[in-house]
């Protein structure tokens, strides 16, 4: 069955390789920031800075990276930032196969859950506004960092603020309906079941 384990400086080495030394969101211009302090810090203040998923025989599905947003400096000069002082912010998604895009729905409910689990008020994540003719690879998979501005819509995402194609999106915790309440793995349980192509054993 399909797990999920928080993303930290202990799992981050399976996570996919381009994710082990990536530090342009702890970046705001060209200072530096050396990865393993930024990680000893965000765990100290939140804990798991993300989630690390993986199917059945334990290979990798994808990863996501999310935390407080006072964490992530580049996004108070990314168009349409800076991100909310209350919010969780969503700030990338790498999906190993492009052939299973339920990964993707999986990794933004274990964030909801977890983000709702850990107190936190709402989650915002940066959104694009593509043309209706783009292909799933240009909108899932060139892009890591931002998201389709409809398929955040889906979640119930609303625009904070626009600076022309790209949006600041949020979504307010208090309205939520039960499916996306509970653990992650309860969570990851849910989407699974509804795209997978085969039915998912459940937990005795």
């Amino acid at each position: 069955m399909t797990t999920v384990a928080g993303l930290t400086g202990a799992t981050l080495p399976t996570a996919p390789v381009v994710c082990h030394e990536c530090i342009w969101w702890q970046t705001r211009g060209s200072r530096p920031t050396d990865k393993r302090k930024w990680i000893e810090k965000a765990e100290t203040e939140w804990g798991a800075w993300g989630t690390v998923y993986y199917d059945d025989d334990g290979r990798v599905l994808g990863s996501m990276q999310y935390g407080p947003a006072h964490l992530f400096p580049r996004a108070a000069v990314l168009p349409a930032g800076p991100a909310s002082d209350d919010a969780v912010l969503v700030t990338c998604a790498y999906l190993i196969n492009p052939e299973k895009p339920w990964v993707m729905q999986s990794l933004f409910l274990a964030a909801i859950g977890d983000a709702r689990d850990k107190g936190a008020r709402a989650l915002e994540a940066f959104a694009y506004r593509y043309s209706e003719d783009e292909s799933t690879f240009e909108r899932f998979h060139v892009h890591k960092t931002i998201f389709p501005r409809d398929f955040l819509g889906d979640f119930g995402f609303r625009t904070v603020r626009t600076s022309g194609r790209v949006e600041l999106a949020r979504l307010e915790f208090g309205g939520l309906v039960p499916v996306v309440e509970g653990t992650r793995e309860k969570v990851l349980r849910v989407v699974k079941e509804a795209f997978a192509p085969a039915p998912v054993p459940q937990r005795p």
